[in-house]
């Protein structure tokens, strides 16, 4: 029954948000078109513009937005940032984020992000939106900060100035968060081939402590509408053992229509009609696919990291797992993944899928809510009882002149009907 409460609450967080799943997800930044972006409370919402994934090579840098949030997305109120930042907030963890750059005096990350080499400058601003979703701040009345506002970002460039991935720029970053110990490596980009040196990299992190988390398909999809190029089965760096395969969920906890076919996958995040900032300005962007849900990963790792030190990689890829909300894919769950209490607490190695049980967890929200239903159930009955009641009784008493029925007149009824057979 508490599971039933949360479903429906789920459900009913999503209401009104399928519209955002029409906006564009790679655009040029001089065409990002107004999306809107529903309220959460399911009313009309508003606009923003678009954030790209990536820019065609002639195209200007992503302008600064003016437009700003004015509540909080769906996505944020899925997650349970609210309550999860009351137990933790990631700080002191440092989560390297490869992806296009990120700006390091963007508004709501200042001072906590440092940039490998180039990666300071973000020309696609698409990493910059990103951190935002990691480790922003929030601030204003919207509530737009990150899953771990506390984290530090290390920035690393796994894409060109364009956002034009390429497997020797991943190698590179991954090689580069190694050596600067960060606990959470989160590669946003998918590689269509697999690379003898990723594979090393990867394994090399994992070795080194790090928890990898990565996007599970390509965003935006690579060779849409070209009916001649097949799309690959499987992307890497989430294909590799140990990494956290994340994709993308609407709000109703499915993958989009259009999104591209993969295995492996072992965790879904929210990534349509999400809200943050970019490197320009402190108006904000709507984003979705893939690496948006990896971001949201991210930072669910880095949360956990920060509650709970001594656990091993392996431990805090199962524990997200292992706590994820139940359905065809896992959707994450970071305030259950920080508070949860497992059974079984030997580390398996890789991640497991299976969910282990769950000994200790809040349900006092959920226990009121259905304890409320059965009340409700329980006084509804009871008048639809009375009604039947009244349309049987009051006819009869009627017909009596409003007199008591008594005993001997309802034997000599029954012994009158006898007679009459």
């Amino acid at each position: 029954m508490r599971s039933s409460a949360r479903q429906a609450a789920r459900m009913l967080s999503g209401v009104g948000c399928v519209a955002a799943l029409l906006l564009p997800t790679a655009v040029t930044a001089q065409a990002a078109p107004l999306s809107r972006v529903p309220a959460a409370d399911g009313k009309k919402g508003q606009e923003l513009p678009g954030m790209p994934s990536s820019i065609d090579a002639d195209a200007a840098c992503t302008p600064a937005s003016g437009e700003k949030a004015k509540k909080q997305d769906w996505s944020r109120q899925r997650l349970d940032l609210d309550r999860l930042h009351g137990y933790s907030t990631g700080a002191g963890v440092t989560v390297a984020l490869i992806d296009t750059g990120v700006d390091t005096g963007a508004e709501g990350l200042g001072g906590r992000v440092t940039a490998e080499g180039t990666a300071g400058d973000d020309c696609v601003g698409h990493g910059t939106f990103l951190a935002g979703l990691i480790a922003g701040a929030g601030g204003g009345g919207a509530q737009l900060t990150g899953v771990a506002p506390g984290a530090e970002i290390l920035a690393l460039r796994g894409t060109d100035q364009r956002g034009e991935a390429s497997s020797a720029l991943v190698v590179a970053a991954l090689r580069a968060a190694t050596e600067a110990d960060a606990e959470v490596i989160a590669v946003s980009v998918a590689l269509p081939r697999r690379d003898a040196e990723l594979t090393r990299a990867v394994a090399d992190a994992r070795r080194a402590g790090a928890v990898v988390v990565a996007a599970a398909t390509p965003d935006p999809p690579r060779g849409a509408g070209n009916s001649d190029e097949i799309p690959p089965r499987s992307y890497w760096p989430a294909a590799e053992p140990g990494v956290l395969s994340v994709a993308d969920m609407l709000p109703a906890g499915v993958r989009p229509d259009n999104a591209l076919a993969t295995s492996g996958i072992d965790l879904v995040a929210p990534g349509a009609g999400v809200v943050s900032g970019g490197p320009r300005g402190d108006g904000h962007y709507l984003g979705a696919g893939a690496s948006v849900a990896t971001a949201y990963a991210a930072g669910a790792a880095a949360a956990v990291r920060a509650a709970r030190p001594d656990d091993s990689p392996d431990e805090v890829a199962r524990r997200l797992t292992a706590t994820a909300y139940p359905a065809d894919i896992p959707q994450l769950d970071p305030y259950a993944a920080v508070t949860t209490v497992l059974g079984g607490s030997d580390a398996a190695g890789g991640v497991e899928r299976a969910a282990d049980p769950v000994t200790v967890r809040d349900t006092t929200a959920a226990d009121r809510a259905t304890d409320r239903a059965t009340l409700f159930v329980v006084l509804g009955t009871g008048g639809v009882l009375a009604v039947l009641w009244g349309a049987f009784a009051l006819p009869r008493a009627r017909a009596r002149g409003w007199k008591p029925a008594s005993a001997s007149a309802s034997a000599r009824s029954v012994a009158a009907e006898a007679d009459g057979d």
